[in-house]
């Protein structure tokens, strides 16, 4: 959105698929709420842009996270609903966000995410984080052990 060609301090959100957070409003994680609050700075700005990649559950996709979701009903989180499933915590990849940022020559961005392993892919990218925004949603009944496992266990930073 906007004027990009100053190409620093970009706001930005780099955001994985999440059909049942973004389309569906589910209540189970805060994916829905975190892509609206950056669509709304983004507006308030008037500029930036948000890139939407092709990850669906962690990297996972959309048939595996269903399965995920009825292990996390009998008791798994997220991150142990992955494991049974055969799979590592999380499959996401980001570095493709740092080609797309390149090839339009993008020198900063203002990111607004709250996972490390975000900030962590572009600390060697030659892609300056000039400030990172954290995206604080509301807990309730059905997504409050989510976000404490991705506080305690993945380090977000909420």
């Amino acid at each position: 959105m906007g004027d990009l060609s100053f190409k620093e301090n970009v706001l930005t959100r780099i955001h994985s698929e999440c059909l049942t957070g973004d389309v569906f409003s589910s209540k189970k994680c805060d994916c829905g709420e975190q892509l609206d609050k950056s669509m709304r700075e983004i507006a308030k700005k008037q500029t930036g842009i948000i890139l939407y990649l092709r990850q669906e559950g962690r990297g996972i996709g959309l048939f595996n996270k269903i399965n995920a979701y009825a292990l996390q009903d009998q008791g798994q989180d997220t991150i142990q609903a992955n494991h049974t499933l055969g799979f590592d915590t999380d499959l996401r990849d980001f570095t493709i966000a740092v080609k797309v940022f390149k090839h339009f020559k993008i020198r900063s961005i203002e990111l607004l995410s709250n996972n490390p392993k975000k900030i962590e892919v572009w600390k060697n990218s030659g892609i300056n984080i000039s400030r990172r925004i954290p995206l604080i949603t509301e807990a309730n009944e059905y997504n409050l052990s989510y976000l404490n496992v991705k506080k305690d266990l993945l380090n977000h930073l909420l």
